[in-house]
């Protein structure tokens, strides 16, 4: 498959019989993950969902995704590509969404670690896909941040998705089939509907539009009940837009404000080859690197802050302020 004539949506799950399907921002984005798993299911395809090992500092309030010594009760496939069950957690005792997704499915859900930069990514998505025998490599990004330039002044994480996108792009490269999903689109509250809908025709002037699902009643209902156990904020958005949610609304403790509408119950597949050549600066700058702090770097290089910079910035003052400030 070449990035300059990507395979229509058809085509990519009409031969594909398992998907691997990740959410790659972390967090939360394993809940809008589900959304596609279920939609790649109903089109007849076994599915294994997967994660970052990258909490929301709210729930983990040490910096940055955890490592293989940082973590209990995973089963390790590759140092940087773990499997989580219901009592997988940090070693400070902060359980995974994916951990608490595991316990809802009743099997085991993939972590994705990465501190290895892209090069151990790419190494821990090929590991995973040939254990899981999965045919198709999935990722799903709530929000749409992976769809930023780098220019947009409410980006507040790109690092994750950089990563990831640089990952998936590479991997399309050498012919894996890969779908980019896009959940959500602004409910994070960093990349607006505006600047998600002009990327998208960028992405569809390219060729890279795959396809799009919208949330059904069934897995709406699905969704309800999934996020009583693993908490979200962006993933839970398209979900009450479904419900009939409709102007404003204030997430992240009242910083940021997200638009509701019915639009957002949408998935839009893309390819991830076509989306980081038409558009993303920051996959790019992240391309060749090969530990996290690498990747970090080399955003900084082109004038962006990342969440990681954030939380340690976050910790850090929590650690030096007194505890009545």
């Amino acid at each position: 498959m070449s990035p300059t004539t990507p395979l229509s949506l058809e085509e990519l799950i009409h031969s594909s019989s398992r998907a691997l399907v990740i959410g790659v921002g972390g967090g939360g984005d394993v809940v809008g993950a589900l959304a596609t798993a279920r939609f790649l299911e109903f089109c007849g395809l076994e599915f294994k969902l997967g994660g970052l090992s990258w909490e929301r500092s709210v729930f983990d309030p040490v910096p940055g995704p955890r490592s293989i010594d940082e973590v209990e009760q995973v089963r390790a496939i590759h140092r940087y590509a773990w499997l989580a069950n219901a009592e997988s957690k940090t070693t400070t005792g902060v359980y995974f969404a994916e951990s608490k997704m595991a316990r809802l499915l009743g099997e085991e859900v993939l972590l994705v670690d990465i501190h290895g930069g892209v090069t151990g990514v790419i190494n821990a998505l090929e590991a995973a896909l040939k254990t899981f025998r999965a045919d198709l490599l999935v990722g799903v990004d709530v929000g749409g941040d992976s769809l930023a330039r780098g220019g947009e002044p409410g980006l507040r994480s790109p690092l994750a998705d950089s990563i990831m996108l640089a990952a998936y792009a590479e991997l399309e490269r050498r012919g894996q089939p890969t779908i980019w999903g896009v959940f959500g689109y602004g409910s994070d509250g960093e990349v607006t509907v505006d600047e998600v809908e002009k990327a998208l025709q960028e992405v569809a002037k390219a060729s890279g539009l795959l396809g799009a699902w919208a949330l059904t009643p069934k897995v709406v209902a699905e969704l309800e009940n999934v996020i009583k156990t693993v908490q979200t904020e962006a993933s839970a958005i398209p979900v009450e837009c479904a419900r009939g949610a409709w102007g404003e609304k204030s997430i992240r403790q009242d910083r940021r404000k997200v638009k509701l509408t019915p639009l957002t119950t949408l998935t839009f597949f893309l390819s991830a080859g076509s989306v980081y050549d038409t558009l993303s600066r920051p996959a790019q700058a992240v391309s060749r690197s090969s530990s996290l702090e690498e990747a970090n770097d080399a955003l900084h290089a082109i004038g962006l802050k990342t969440e990681l910079d954030l939380e340690r910035e976050k910790y850090q003052k929590e650690k030096t302020e007194p505890p009545d400030a």
